[in-house]
């Protein structure tokens, strides 16, 4: 069974109308027969669940209890039929956390259809941890028209007890539990299930003309479904009618005959009426759909295809479509076919042929990809057909993912075989890459620091006797990433995996010869683990010496800024530590205190549904001031660790007066991220618009470039310095 942990866990919630009974048990009152939960609610997770007399309101609430280890995960969820129309979708309900720890509270909403999520929040972003009383919260998302269910959720990541009570979901500003079901007409494309269990499609082997047939209707399939409007208008499962053709497609005997039974495959949809909107491609488009492999086919099917273009499909598209508040592809009704383990030959070539053109046409940064995407269709056929199990076909999956360079694609859900791969043992040590050395950072449990036997700053130089070099260059193809310091950031987690018991290491102390030992693996759920950074409950403000205000992002509040404001207005300098994830978004209310004018700080390429593989630039955004300008000097720190909202903040702070931004190389991966689905359950994503400085400098794969650039060193780590914060103070207290 894929692992989806909190993307499969929703609750929705809904507050009763005094005038009328309530439709849903959104508030816990109503009492199941034989059971501790309300009517109605389900346990998702590990942890214990609870009906509890501390309450909101009413007699009853909802309760959810973390292990004494809290390293996993507890929801108490609700589903409602979505049947109802809308365009937005909101969840509210209040909350009331104690001790949370090591991870976040939080409601959670999500709408799915078509077997796959196509609106999700839990509020991890939000960093709902430690002791608060009761408290309302709110999430809203856009309200997909294809949407099957809603699910509205509790949810506990890490240790701690939470309380939920008096949950309300509304459509469109209209609480559900008013509103009338309307049973939705299903699109044929919904309707046809023929392939259900399996595609019926196997290869033999393959030859170099199978491939080349094979590349050809990757292409053409993606082509037809994006701009045929008969497609578009949801009339055919367009995954189903590649295995209706492949069958007849494989047979063909040479490019004549290959050729005319595309042109009667094409015909079959009907016939393309001319198209009176569609408008040639902006002659200041900064990316523009490649037609070129149209142009080096048959006449006929050269004519076919460009007839297809200059009529194609406009406005709403069945298959895709562009968020609203941004602009970024949201790639729709894209079955993940979860119950399909290992998917069949027909539904890997599905998988290829669905990302690639995802990518090719959507992908705002494809022009910045090192090797020609054109190339990658060919190379990958061979790679998906013939993978031999799960996790074969798992890693083929993320090495094309990886060929796009970018920090945002990875594998985020349903690799179970590359987990299993990576080891399911973890060392009781924090590894990071510093002075391209692996170095030991921190310990996840203090008390094994004897038993462990490394010392902070510690350098290791040999896993089972392999040079440290030597395997991360066999692993880098499956660690997807942006730029090297990002890819060592990921790798560095891993390293010391293993489905053994045990690992052997060769490492170096101080200035001692290199010595050997045998360190002890752990279960994952035995150790504080955490990945970048170490997660902290602090207040995110204080006063450093010399009159020195420093902010950390990663528990930054919307309420913390007044008082930020008010404390800092007469300190010599702030400091703004971005080396982790924030926590609210913060780059307009919290950036404009740094600026006397307002100030460009970003512009956006997007993508356009009705001309796919168009990508033009938007106006300039801009940081506006509100007359209260800090007149200090602004230091920002950066590195490796900060990624997509932290480098779009970053930039917004860059546009300060009297700005400086210190560390190093970020993740380079900026720009909201839109979520694809692949055969076999596997969930990625990538960033879905392209971002940039005003004058259109990159910040893709390049990252936020620093001012003055600051590594940690080996001995800095070994004698507890931060030595970016230190360069910091340096840098204010400089005339």
């Amino acid at each position: 069974m894929k692992k989806t942990l909190i993307v499969l866990l929703i609750i929705v919630s809904i507050s009763c109308q005094a005038q009328e009974p309530e439709k849903y048990n959104l508030g816990f009152e109503k009492q199941s027969e034989n059971t501790s939960l309300s009517d109605g609610w389900v346990k998702w997770g590990n942890y214990e669940l609870t009906i509890d007399s501390i309450t909101h309101s009413g007699d009853k609430s909802g309760k959810i209890t973390s292990d004494q280890t809290g390293s996993s995960f507890g929801s108490i969820a609700y589903k409602i039929p979505a049947n109802y129309l809308g365009k937005t979708i909101q969840l509210d309900g209040y909350m009331k956390t104690k001790n949370v720890e090591n991870g976040f509270a939080g409601l959670l909403l999500r709408v799915d259809g078509n077997g796959s999520s196509l609106a999700f929040d839990n509020m991890q972003n939000q960093n709902v941890t430690g002791t608060r009383d009761w408290q309302k919260y709110t999430i809203s998302l856009n309200y997909p028209e294809e949407a099957e269910n809603i699910f509205i959720a509790g949810i506990l990541s890490g240790k701690g007890e939470v309380w939920f009570d008096d949950f309300t979901l509304s459509i469109d500003g209209k609480n559900v539990q008013t509103l009338k079901k309307v049973e939705k007409q299903l699109l044929k494309a919904q309707l046809d299930k023929e392939f259900d269990s399996g595609s019926l499609i196997e290869f033999s082997n393959l030859t170099t003309e199978n491939i080349d047939n094979l590349e050809l209707l990757g292409r053409i399939w993606g082509f037809l479904k994006y701009h045929h409007p008969e497609i578009a208008n949801g009339n055919y499962n367009w995954d189903y009618e590649l295995f209706r053709f492949l069958p007849k497609y494989i047979m063909v005997e040479n490019p004549i005959e290959r050729d005319k039974i595309i042109l009667e495959w094409i015909d079959s949809f009907g016939q393309v009426k001319e198209c009176e909107k569609c408008q040639v491609t902006d002659k200041n488009a900064f990316l523009k759909p490649d037609l070129k492999w149209i142009n080096n086919q048959s006449a006929d099917l050269k004519n076919k295809l460009l007839y297809v273009y200059n009529n194609r499909s406009q406005g709403k598209h069945y298959y895709i479509g562009m968020t609203a508040n941004v602009g970024n592809p949201e790639f729709k009704n894209e079955n993940p076919y979860s119950n399909m383990s290992f998917p069949d030959d027909g539904f890997r070539l599905l998988s290829l042929y669905r990302y690639w053109n995802m990518i090719n046409y959507f992908f705002p940064y494809k022009h910045l990809i090192d090797e020609d995407w054109n190339k990658k269709l060919k190379e990958y056929i061979p790679l998906f057909i013939n993978a031999e199990n799960e996790l074969i076909y798992e890693l083929a999956a993320i090495q094309l993912i990886g060929d796009i360079q970018d920090s945002h694609a990875n594998l985020w859900g349903g690799a179970d075989k590359i987990d299993e791969w990576k080891g399911s043992k973890y060392s009781p040590i924090h590894l990071r890459f510093v002075e391209n050395k692996l170095v030991v950072t921190d310990y996840y449990n203090e008390e094994l620091r004897s038993e462990i036997g490394l010392e902070i700053g510690d350098v290791i130089t040999k896993i089972n006797g392999n040079p440290i070099d030597k395997i991360v260059k066999e692993k880098s193809t499956y660690y997807p990433a942006s730029n090297e310091p990002t890819r060592l950031r990921d790798i560095s987690a891993d390293l010391l995996r293993s489905n053994s018991e045990n690992i052997e290491i060769e490492f170096v102390s101080g200035d001692s010869e290199p010595q050997t030992k045998t360190l002890k693996l752990y279960p994952k759920d035995s150790l504080n683990i955490y990945s970048w950074y170490r997660k902290s409950d602090d207040k995110s403000y204080k006063m450093l010496d010399n009159n020195i205000g420093y902010i950390t992002l990663q528990t930054i509040k919307g309420e913390d800024i007044s008082q930020i404001k008010k404390d800092f207005k007469d300190t010599k300098g702030i400091i703004i530590d971005i080396r982790n994830y924030p926590s609210a978004f913060v780059p307009y209310s919290l950036g404009s205190y740094f600026v006397s004018t307002s100030t460009p700080f970003v512009k956006f390429t997007n993508g356009n549904v009705d001309n796919p593989g168009e990508f033009t630039f938007t106006s300039n955004l801009e940081i506006p001031s509100q007359g209260k300008t800090y007149k200090g000097k602004l230091v920002v720190l950066v590195n490796e660790l900060s990624q997509s909202l932290a480098e779009y903040t970053s930039m917004a702070f860059r546009a300060g007066d009297n700005t400086t931004i210190i560390g190093s190389t970020t993740a380079g991966a900026d720009g909201d991220v839109s979520a694809i689905m692949l055969p076999g359950g596997l969930r990625t994503m990538i960033s879905g618009i392209g971002v940039y400085y005003p004058d259109g400098t990159e910040t893709q794969r390049i990252g936020i470039v620093p001012d003055i650039e600051v590594q940690p060193s080996i001995e800095g780590i070994r004698q507890g310095k931060d030595e970016l914060l230190e360069k910091a103070i340096e840098t204010i207290m400089k005339e």
